[in-house]
């Protein structure tokens, strides 16, 4: 009569053994959920950069926009366009020339920002030299070139959605230092439609959303370039920029850079 102790032992043991390795699968499984989701961002990305030149956009050196800006308050024109001459140089060159004689100049050199006029050199508004750094360290180039390459970025594919018309897959990058990118793709051309960030004021402590929209892309030196720009400031637009030309990895003189230089250009 003893004998089947045995067999009811396997029978109570079996049900807790069973049960680490049922847990180690239950705390599994958030896991290789993480990583199939970061595995579909990072191949979205992946399209949108071959679409928008591969390896040869990764490596572009520098890129030339010409054409016009125009103005919005509360999301209304606040009046005419005025002409621009757009040039960035990777990683922290930027400089825009306006008006037709080229004769007002903003130059940004590393984390300083000056502007230049028949007047003389003097340096930008901190607050318009805060707001032009957060753009472009929010820029969809430094995400790709920069956040993407930083194996601590965590990426989250968000499913689809409505950009400007086009359906778009959506996927934010968060950085290291705990910053977001959000960029919209077409689901088709795998070309990006829409940026976005928040940020935080740093006088009121609310935040803000910064959006820019990308439209009517046509193909420069074999780079898909928008021609139409539009930036928004929590859903309000600010400006729109319309190109009339774009160059790429062009030649630039060594004193290109310098507001010195583009000074006495302009004052002599």
């Amino acid at each position: 009569m003893r004998r089947p102790a045995p067999l009811l032992l396997t029978l109570v043991l079996l049900p807790l053994l069973a049960l680490p390795l049922l847990l180690g699968a239950q705390s599994a499984a958030p896991e290789d959920t993480s990583a199939q989701n970061a595995r579909q961002a990072r191949a979205a990305l992946d399209a949108m950069v071959q679409a928008l030149g591969g390896p040869a956009w990764l490596n572009l050196r520098n890129q030339t926009r010409e054409g016009h800006v125009a103005a919005f308050f509360q999301g209304k024109p606040s009046g005419g366009t005025t002409l621009f001459f757009e040039f960035h140089s990777w990683p922290d060159h930027d400089r825009v020339e306006f008006t037709r004689h080229r004769d007002v100049v903003q130059i940004y050199n590393g984390r300083q920002g000056w502007e230049v006029t028949y007047r003389g050199k003097k340096p930008l508004p901190q607050e318009q030299v805060d707001d032009f750094l957060r753009r472009r360290d929010h820029s969809i180039e430094t995400a790709v070139r920069l956040w993407l390459n930083d194996p601590r970025t965590i990426l989250i594919y968000e499913g689809q959605h409505l950009a400007a018309r086009h359906l778009a897959e959506q996927v934010t990058l968060i950085s290291a230092e705990n910053e977001a990118v959000t960029i919209l793709m077409d689901v088709q051309t795998h070309l990006p439609l829409r940026r976005t960030f928040q940020w935080r004021d740093p006088v009121y402590k609310d935040k803000n959303l910064d959006a820019e929209e990308y439209d009517d892309y046509h193909t420069v030196d074999g780079f898909p370039t928008p021609f139409t720009t539009t930036r928004l400031k929590n859903d309000e637009m600010v400006s729109q920029r319309f190109l009339d030309h774009a160059t790429y990895n062009q030649s630039f003189d060594a004193d290109f850079w310098n507001p010195d230089a583009a000074e006495h250009r302009i004052r002599k």
